[in-house]
């Protein structure tokens, strides 16, 4: 009889623990706020969209996809996806999500899965402060099937003003903030991947400077929202393609160099894919002397082909020093 009357009391006793555990909206932003912000840095996506999106998709945190796969984005696996994997029903039974190592991996997927899809691109023509053109943007680009998500969004981001970490102040000021929340070894150096986030990358070797590990391998950094590598004076082409695994054709096409190139007059090298445009911050550039057009591609971590469509220059074309050229839209006629 004592068995009867002890086992309802612990499975209350559970219950409470359970219930007490669960997240609040108040607890989700304190906790991730610094990683949305970051994002937003990084890649143009707006601070206040990304907690909403995580605040909704995964339920304040406390979602089975949250919990059990870092996944607070409620992103599918889709045919591209090569990381590990969860199922659960969604639209249809047991479909496929990612799973990440922890959640900020979760956070930088979300801004890559945003900014590197065509269908997403013009949301990045949008006023990063304009958090309703946002939420109505990803309706309209598919990001949901649910008529009611814009709306969604929007009084997630206005009941709990989300918006203010939009702001350049309030990003400012978050720089120098202590986070005091509590992180995981693996989350806390994931966090301190994306650097550069502003163009800062130079084109050109000016001095060598040992940045690989005691692996042989060299540390990613971060421009544009896009991965480089700082060379040393050992770098060859067919190594560092060796090294990430992609043919030296690419990896030239990657950096708009050609088949004889020089990698001894490189600084930086891109590892993947360079944007279609510049950070959101850089609008323009001021073209200094001795600067060519690729230089300044390079810098900001764009296609050159891109930034000749958005200036009006063909082939070999060149601008002349003291030049302002776009950086993110074509150039009025």
């Amino acid at each position: 009889m004592k068995w009867i009357t002890i086992l309802p009391a612990l499975a209350i006793c559970t219950l409470f623990e359970a219930t007490a555990q669960r997240q609040t909206r108040s607890d989700y932003i304190e906790k991730y706020k610094h990683l949305a912000i970051k994002e937003m840095k990084r890649s143009g996506v707006p601070a206040s969209i990304t907690l909403a999106q995580g605040i909704l998709e995964s339920d304040c945190g406390n979602s089975m996809l949250a919990v059990n796969g870092n996944n607070h984005f409620g992103i599918k696996c889709h045919s591209e996806w090569t990381g590990p994997t969860l199922h659960k029903d969604d639209d249809k039974d047991n479909e496929c999500f990612r799973k990440y190592d922890n959640v900020y991996d979760s956070y930088v997927d979300h801004s890559d899965f945003l900014s590197q899809k065509k269908r997403y691109a013009s949301l990045f023509e949008l006023d990063r402060t304009d958090y309703r053109a946002w939420a109505e943007g990803l309706k309209k680009a598919g990001y949901a099937t649910d008529p009611n998500y814009p709306t969604r969004l929007i009084n997630i981001i206005e009941d709990m003003g989300l918006n203010i970490y939009d702001t350049d102040a309030y990003m400012a000021q978050a720089e120098t903030e202590t986070e005091t929340e509590t992180k995981t070894p693996t989350e806390t150096q994931a966090e301190e991947k994306p650097k550069a986030e502003t163009p800062t990358v130079r084109p050109k070797r000016k001095q060598s400077k040992f940045v690989i590990d005691l692996f042989g391998v060299h540390s990613t950094e971060w421009n544009n929202g896009v991965q480089y590598i700082e060379l040393v004076d050992s770098d060859t082409f067919e190594s560092i393609a060796y090294e990430f695994q992609i043919p030296v054709s690419e990896l030239l096409a990657i950096n708009d160099l050609p088949s004889d190139a020089k990698i001894n007059e490189l600084e930086t090298l891109y590892v993947r894919t360079k944007r279609n445009r510049a950070h959101p911050d850089c609008v323009t550039h001021v073209m200094q002397r001795g600067e060519t057009l690729w230089d300044v591609a390079h810098s900001y971590g764009m296609k050159i082909k891109k930034l000749r469509k958005f200036n009006n220059l063909g082939a070999g074309q060149e601008p002349h020093t003291g030049d302002e050229i776009n950086l993110r839209s074509k150039r009025k006629m």
